[in-house]
């Protein structure tokens, strides 16, 4: 059955170009109405203008969609507010928010700046708060909302020069997995993204047939899944080149050890078998880690 969007309403942040342009002519290709924001700034967040927004519009409106530029920064709440009501006023209501919007300021930590460590955590992370934040009162009201946020394997796994972006897409998972239990009740479903693709941000990182492989398109399904009426919740999905995986947070079974004098000595000893990926399981709240943790204990003591 195909996946379309007619009726739907989508907000696609940093959409003027790379992966989110992308995301925003497919979902306004299946039919959503979609509001293209993007800052227009360099992909070092330098300078704005709504010019690489509006040309996205024009190719919407080119091929019968329906779209609006928007050039809000996504770091100032009042004007992403501004944002999803100029939505409202125009359509009715938001069915689907895109956190894409981003920047990179690498270097490795021990040159790193901590303004450009505190920008970029701006950005991605409170970027994708102050959008969430903003739509997430429409969606409830309605019963109904998709949100994708855009983590990165270099959150997921690390990166070296990557500190600061690491962070802040690991910490993007990280709300991912509390928002999706929140708005499980009211229809809303929140998953992640984390992207292979060549984009600004990886011009001159790589050798031009690997970037041919890794066209940002080759991404998009996973978002459309993510965006759809049938999408999952709670869900990694890694997607590069036409590949697609899911990443997870996993927990080991584990042992269980006490807390005696020579604890430590233990533990130090027994890391191996801590790590043991055998019987590892994907706890679906924080609690589960305790109700492990608790149970070994009272098995140990004949509980």
């Amino acid at each position: 059955m195909r996946i379309d969007f007619n009726g739907r309403v989508a907000i696609v942040t940093g959409a003027g170009g790379g992966l989110g342009r992308q995301h925003a002519l497919a979902l306004a290709s299946r039919g959503a109405k979609v509001l293209v924001n993007d800052l227009g700034g360099d992909v070092h967040g330098v300078g704005g203008s709504v010019s690489a927004a509006q040309a996205v519009v024009d190719q919407i409106h080119a091929a019968g969609g329906q779209a609006m530029a928007n050039g809000a920064s996504v770091t100032d709440f009042e004007a992403v507010e501004k944002m999803v009501q100029q939505a409202m006023d125009a359509w009715g209501r938001v069915d689907i928010l895109v956190n894409n919007a981003g920047i990179l300021r690498d270097k490795s930590f021990a040159k790193m700046e901590l303004d450009d460590f505190r920008l970029v955590m701006e950005v991605h992370v409170m970027g994708a708060v102050h959008c969430t934040k903003a739509v997430w009162p429409i969606m409830q009201a309605q019963n109904y909302g998709r949100v994708v946020m855009t983590t990165s394997s270099s959150g997921l796994y690390g990166n070296f020069g990557q500190a600061n972006y690491g962070a802040a897409k690991m910490a993007l998972a990280g709300l991912m997995q509390t928002l999706s239990i929140e708005g499980e009740k009211h229809d809303i479903r929140v998953n992640a993204l984390a992207p292979t693709a060549a984009t600004r941000m990886t011009e001159g990182l790589m050798p031009e047939q690997v970037l041919k492989a890794l066209e940002p398109h080759a991404v998009v399904p996973a978002m459309l899944v993510m965006a759809s009426q049938e999408a999952p919740n709670r869900t990694i999905i890694c997607a590069g080149a036409g590949s697609f995986e899911a990443a997870q947070i996993t927990l080991t079974q584990g042992i269980y050890l006490g807390d005696g004098v020579d604890t430590p000595e233990q533990l130090a000893q027994a890391l191996a078998q801590l790590t043991d990926l055998k019987g590892a399981l994907v706890p679906r709240s924080g609690s589960e880690q305790g109700a492990l943790e608790v149970g070994k204990a009272m098995q140990a003591h004949g509980g």
